[in-house]
């Protein structure tokens, strides 16, 4: 039995102060839940103070990327090392706003996923059609290359210490949800590439969540799907009782 994990990605939302009260918030409407792995993303500069609220909970702490390298001159960037001494416990690699707007590829997730892994942080690995591929057909061969490329050298003791995320391109932030039908046909046949790559035992471990448009309305329906293990969330997690209510409603179907 796979343990559901939901997690909040926050993008580019939230200073230290208001990090720190909406953790708070999450830490007062959650303290009963623990059937669930619950993780909130929040910046970067914000880790270290996130961390700090949430000892002593049952929340974990990710980040939303990091760099392939340990150090050196690579302005800007941010890398699994500094994310460990930050307090991060997971770390989103591959987002398609990612792919969209800062040019990832299939091989730089590769290189993210394997760095990530040598620090002992969990990659929330994202793969994921934009409208134009899923109205041609090309789904499926779309989220083929990209698991094929991302996971390339990735070990089945390595696949299994991951997360993968599906996220329907076109369904973030527009709040078009793919149907229930439609995200479960996308897990099982992520679920089928597994199998046929790693083992069916291993596939059967390997949590995928679903991300698009989640909402506390159609979280239970998503949920009741044999292959979806969880959620990344972005808008809803924004606010700790939409991000709850996600969380809560999620329970009754897992």
């Amino acid at each position: 039995m796979r343990k559901p994990i939901i997690a909040g990605n926050w993008k580019l939302n939230k200073t230290n102060p208001e990090a720190v009260e909406l953790i708070t918030q999450i830490r007062r409407d959650l303290t009963d839940v623990s059937k669930v792995d619950v993780v909130v993303c929040p910046v970067f500069l914000a880790l270290a103070d996130a961390h700090d609220v949430l000892l002593e909970t049952n929340i974990g702490l990710g980040a939303q990327n990091l760099y392939w390298e340990d150090s050196g001159a690579f302005t800007g960037e941010v890398s699994a090392p500094m994310l460990k001494a930050a307090g991060a416990q997971y770390v989103i690699i591959g987002h398609s706003e990612r792919r969209q707007y800062f040019g990832e590829t299939d091989q730089t997730v590769n290189k993210k996923i394997k760095a990530a892994l040598k620090y002992d942080l969990t990659p929330i690995v994202c793969v994921g059609e934009v409208l134009a591929e899923r109205e041609s057909g090309k789904a499926f061969e779309v989220i083929k290359t990209q698991c094929q490329g991302g996971f390339a050298g990735i070990t089945a003791a390595e696949m299994g210490r991951l997360v993968i995320a599906y996220e329907p391109v076109w369904a973030i932030g527009t709040g078009k949800t793919a149907t229930p039908a439609q995200a479960q046909e996308v897990h099982q046949f992520i679920r089928k590439w597994l199998a046929d790559t790693y083992g069916q035992d291993l596939a059967q471990t390997v949590r995928i969540q679903y991300g698009g448009s989640v909402k506390p309305e159609n979280a239970k329906e998503l949920m009741g799907q044999a292959d979806i293990d969880g959620f990344l969330v972005g808008g809803a997690s924004l606010k700790a009782d939409s991000f709850a209510a996600i969380i809560k409603n999620s329970l009754s179907a897992a």
